[in-house]
C-alpha cells in the first residue's frame, strides 16, 4: 500500500513559513532585502500592532511587470541567481525567492507596483491563493502591505510576545538594515509615529548619530584595515562610552548585517586593557570581500554565513580597532556635579566617619606609599560599610569570652597605633559596666562564632581567633555580604522616600528599540529607584534618587540597571531587585590588597555577625575558613 504523497504548494508553503516567518521583524527583513536589491533609495516602513495587524512597506526601486508581481509569490521563484555557480557570488540580499511564498500563506498580501515602463499592477492574495490581479496606476516602485500575519495559522499566534517586544526586534532589525545602507533613507513609523528616520546620505556616522544619539556618535572612533582578500572599517566607541552586553556590536558582510561571535571576539581583543571587566563597546564593522569567498546560504533567515580565511579576517579586524583607539584620546572628561544631600530616615555612617584617634584609610594609603612605595597597593578613599551611629567599638567586642582572655589576645604585636590598642583595652574593661546597644532590625545570629581579629594578611584576608581555633575571613565576601543584604532591603522598600535632589540632571540616550524596552518597564524602573523622564525622542533624564545610592557611582549605578532591564526578556521586580542588590554590594564592597586598621576589621567582624547568612558572599563563595586548635597542633606535631 503507498502512504508517500506530494504536498501541495499551499502545505509546503505554511511549513516553509515556520523557518522564514517567525515573528514580524521576519516579514519586514524579507520585504525591506527585496527593496534593497531593487536598487530603492527611499524605503518607508509603517507598522500596526508591531506588525502582527499589518506591515507596509514602501519603496522607490524598479519595480516589477504585471507578470512578475504575481510569479513572484510562487516559490522558489527569483531573479537573483540561475544555476548552481551563482550561489558563490551572491551580491544580493535575497536569492532564494521563498520568502514573498511563505508570507502569502499565513497572511493576506496587497501588492502595488510598477516598473515605470508600463502600467502599474496591483495583486491580493489571501493564504498563497491569488484574489485578484488588475492594472492599477501607480508610479515606479513598489508598496507591500502584508495584514493579519498568521491569521489562518492562529496556533502560531501563541508564541508571538507582547507588541512592545515584537516592536523592539523590528526597530533593531531596521536600524542594522539602515547602518548597513547608509546611502538609502529609512523611515520607520508605528501607529503614524515615526521611530526613526535616516537621511540617506552615505554617511555611516550620521546614522549612527539618528540612532544611538549625539553623545555616542561624538565617542566613536573610525578604523580602517585592508590585506590581499578582505577590507574593513567601521566605529567603534572609546572605552569610556560601553554597554553590558554585545547586542551593541554589528557586524556587515558585503552589505549584509550577520551575526558573529568570533568578530564580536576579535573586536573585544582590539580593546583588550582597555575596557572594563563585562563591559561592550557600541561598534560597526563593516567587511568587503570577494563573494567567493563567502557563504550565505547555511540559515534559513540569512543571518549567519560562512567565510573563508576567517583567522586573518579576525586579524585584521583586532589589528584595526586596536591602532584606532590606541591613537585616539582615552582620557574622559571630568564632569562635576554638585548633589544636594537629604539627610536619609536612617542613620548611616562610614568607614572614615570614625574617632580622630584613628587611622583614615586615606592616611593609610599616603602611608604605604610613602613606606613602601607599591603601586600594587591601592586603598580607596571612601570605603563604605554601613553600621548604626550609636554602636561603639567598645561594644562591638562584647564576644570576647573574658577580659584575661581578650588582654591575652592583645599582648600580641598588632599592625596599629600603641593608643588603639590602650583605648580597646579600655573599653573591654568597661564591657560589664555598658549594656549592648538594642538591634531591632536584626538579631545576632547565635551560629556565628565570637571572633577577635588579630591581624590581615596580603591585604584581602583578615585572620581571626577564638577558643576553637583561628579564622581566615575573605573581607571582600564579608562585606559583600552585609552590603548585599543592606541594599536588599533598601529595595523592597517604597523608593518615595530618602531621595536626593540633583543641581544638574543625568542624561541618558538610547536607541528607538531601547526606548519601546524602556516604556515598558518603567515601573520596574522605579520600583529600583531609577526615576526616568522624558527628554526629546531618543533620551531620558533623571533629576533625583535614592539617597542611599553611592553618588560617586550613581550614574554608572543607573546605566547598568537600565541595561538589565534592556537585556531581560520579560523582567520581573524580584528578580530585578535581587539582581541589583548583588550587583551594588559587588562593586562596592573592598577589593583585594586594601589595608584595614584594627577598628575596621572589628566593625566588618562585627557588622557580619548580624548578617542574616553570614558564611557565603551572594555569589555562594564561602566567607570564612576556621581552623579548629586540633588541626593547628596535629600540623606542628604537638599531637600524635
Amino acid at each position: 500500500m503507498d502512504v508517500i504523497s506530494v504536498m501541495d504548494d499551499t502545505l509546503s508553503n505554511k511549513i516553509a513559513a515556520g523557518e522564514v516567518v517567525e515573528r514580524p521583524a521576519s516579514i519586514v527583513k524579507e520585504l525591506v532585502e527585496n527593496s534593497i536589491d531593487a536598487e530603492s533609495t527611499v524605503i518607508e516602513i509603517a507598522l500596526e500592532e508591531a506588525g502582527l495587524t499589518s506591515i507596509r512597506v514602501t519603496d522607490n526601486g524598479k519595480g516589477m511587470s504585471a507578470r512578475d508581481a504575481v510569479v513572484a509569490f510562487e516559490r522558489h521563484a527569483t531573479s537573483k541567481i540561475s544555476n548552481e555557480h551563482d550561489l558563490f557570488r551572491i551580491r544580493t540580499l535575497g536569492f532564494r525567492g521563498e520568502a514573498l511564498a511563505s508570507i502569502a500563506s499565513v497572511s493576506k498580501v496587497s501588492l502595488w507596483t510598477s516598473d515605470g515602463e508600463t502600467e502599474g499592477t496591483e495583486v491580493q492574495i489571501e493564504g498563497g491563493m491569488v484574489v485578484k490581479q488588475s492594472n492599477a496606476a501607480y508610479r515606479k516602485g513598489t508598496d507591500m502591505t502584508v495584514a493579519q500575519l498568521f491569521y489562518n495559522t492562529p496556533a502560531r499566534l501563541k508564541y508571538m510576545k507582547t507588541i512592545q517586544t515584537e516592536l523592539g526586534h523590528t526597530i533593531d532589525l531596521v536600524n542594522r538594515l539602515a547602518i548597513s545602507h547608509p546611502h538609502i533613507s529609512f523611515k520607520l513609523m508605528h501607529h503614524s509615529q515615526v521611530l526613526l528616520q535616516t537621511a540617506g546620505k552615505g554617511d555611516q556616522r550620521r546614522v549612527l548619530h539618528d540612532i544611538y544619539g549625539t553623545a555616542v556618535a561624538k565617542k566613536m572612533v573610525p578604523f580602517h584595515g585592508e590585506n590581499a582578500d578582505f577590507k574593513v572599517s567601521g566605529f567603534v566607541t572609546l572605552p569610556e562610552m560601553t554597554r553590558a552586553s554585545k547586542n551593541y556590536m554589528t557586524l556587515i558582510v558585503n552589505g549584509r548585517w550577520v551575526k558573529s561571535y568570533a568578530a564580536n571576539q576579535a573586536v573585544l581583543d582590539g580593546l583588550h586593557t582597555y575596557l572594563p571587566i563585562g563591559r561592550f563597546p557600541i561598534s560597526v564593522v563593516n567587511v568587503e570581500t570577494d563573494p567567493f569567498l563567502t557563504d550565505v546560504n547555511v540559515h534559513p533567515s540569512k543571518q549567519h554565513i560562512r567565510l573563508s580565511k576567517e583567522a586573518d579576517l579576525f586579524a585584521l579586524i583586532k589589528t584595526a580597532v586596536h591602532e584606532a583607539v590606541k591613537k585616539a584620546i582615552i582620557v574622559p572628561e571630568a564632569i562635576k556635579r554638585q548633589v544636594i544631600q537629604q539627610p536619609p530616615s536612617e542613620q548611616v555612617t562610614m568607614w572614615n566617619d570614625m574617632k580622630p584617634t584613628q587611622t583614615t584609610m586615606k592616611e593609610m594609603h599616603h602611608q604605604v606609599d610613602r613606606e613602601e612605595k607599591k603601586e600594587s597597593l591601592t586603598v580607596p578613599d571612601n570605603l563604605e560599610v554601613h553600621f548604626e551611629k550609636d554602636v561603639h567599638s567598645k561594644q562591638e567586642i562584647e564576644q570576647a569570652d573574658s577580659v584575661k582572655q581578650a588582654q591575652t589576645i592583645f599582648e600580641q604585636p598588632l599592625p596599629m597605633k600603641e593608643s588603639t590598642v590602650e583605648e580597646t583595652i579600655h573599653t573591654i574593661q568597661l564591657e560589664e559596666q555598658i549594656e549592648p546597644p538594642q538591634q531591632t532590625d536584626v538579631k545576632m545570629d547565635k551560629r556565628f562564632p565570637s571572633l577577635v581579629p588579630v591581624g590581615q594578611v596580603h591585604g584581602t584576608y583578615i585572620v581571626a581567633q577564638n577558643e576553637d581555633g583561628f579564622y581566615l575571613i575573605d573581607q571582600h565576601a564579608a562585606q559583600e555580604r552585609i552590603k548585599y543584604e543592606f541594599f536588599r532591603d533598601k529595595l523592597s522598600r517604597p523608593q518615595e522616600d530618602e531621595r536626593q535632589m540633583l543641581l544638574m540632571p543625568l542624561i541618558f540616550h538610547y536607541s528607538g528599540d531601547e526606548r519601546v524596552k524602556i516604556e515598558e518597564n518603567i515601573q520596574a524602573l522605579h520600583d529600583v529607584g531609577v526615576f526616568l523622564e522624558e527628554f526629546g525622542p531618543s533620551s531620558y533624564t533623571v533629576k533625583e534618587y535614592p539617597a542611599w545610592f553611592p553618588a560617586n557611582e550613581a550614574t554608572t549605578l543607573i546605566e547598568e540597571l537600565i541595561e538589565q532591564v534592556l537585556e531581560t526578556q520579560r523582567t520581573d521586580i524580584g528578580k530585578l531587585r535581587e539582581e541589583t542588590a548583588i550587583m551594588m554590594s559587588c562593586k562596592k564592597s573592598i577589593k583585594a590588597n586594601h589595608y584595614l586598621t584594627f577598628a575596621d576589621m572589628e566593625r566588618l567582624l562585627h557588622d557580619l555577625s548580624l548578617a542574616e547568612n553570614p558564611y557565603t558572599c551572594p555569589h555562594g563563595r564561602p566567607v570564612l575558613i576556621h581552623f579548629t586548635t586540633y588541626e593547628i597542633e596535629k600540623m606542628f606535631k604537638r599531637v600524635m
